[in-house]
Parts: C-alpha cells; sequence; structure tokens
C-alpha cells in the first residue's frame, strides 16, 4: 500500500465553482474527497496538484489529472 501524506496541501484546478475556474487549495484528503463528488464531466476536467509528489505503485507524481485522480480515491483511508 502507498505511504501517502494526506494532510499535504494540494490544489484541484479546472473545475467551475459557481461560475468561476477558481482552484481549492486544501488537503489532499479533502480534494480528493471533492472530487468523488463531482459529475463525470467535471472530475475528466479536474486536475489535483498535490504540495509534493506522491508515490503509488513505485512511481512518482507531481499530478494527477482526470480519472487518474479516483487511483488516488482508492486509497483514501475510511
Amino acid at each position: 500500500m502507498a505511504d501517502i501524506d494526506w494532510k499535504m496541501s494540494a490544489a484541484l484546478e479546472n473545475v467551475s465553482r459557481g461560475g468561476n475556474e477558481l482552484p481549492e487549495v486544501t488537503n489532499l484528503a479533502a480534494a480528493v474527497r471533492a472530487w468523488t463528488t463531482l459529475d463525470n464531466e467535471l472530475q475528466n476536467a479536474a486536475v489535483l496538484t498535490p504540495e509534493h509528489a506522491v508515490t503509488v505503485d513505485g512511481e512518482a507524481t507531481a499530478a494527477f489529472s482526470g480519472q487518474a485522480i479516483r487511483q488516488l480515491a482508492a486509497l483514501l483511508p475510511a
């Protein structure tokens, strides 16, 4: 299992909020949970940028886009 710092800062971008595309800056866990509540079109457009690269399955990733965020969602702690 990946050792992820869910409390690090992260920005969820390319998601329209009230007619504006303002990035949501929060912790990684909250950003991933917010992504899971979006409709499919917004999920596909979203970009998630954590404070530092996240290593999942031995691969460090500095930003996740679209459905790649689902990989993080599957690892969220309960």
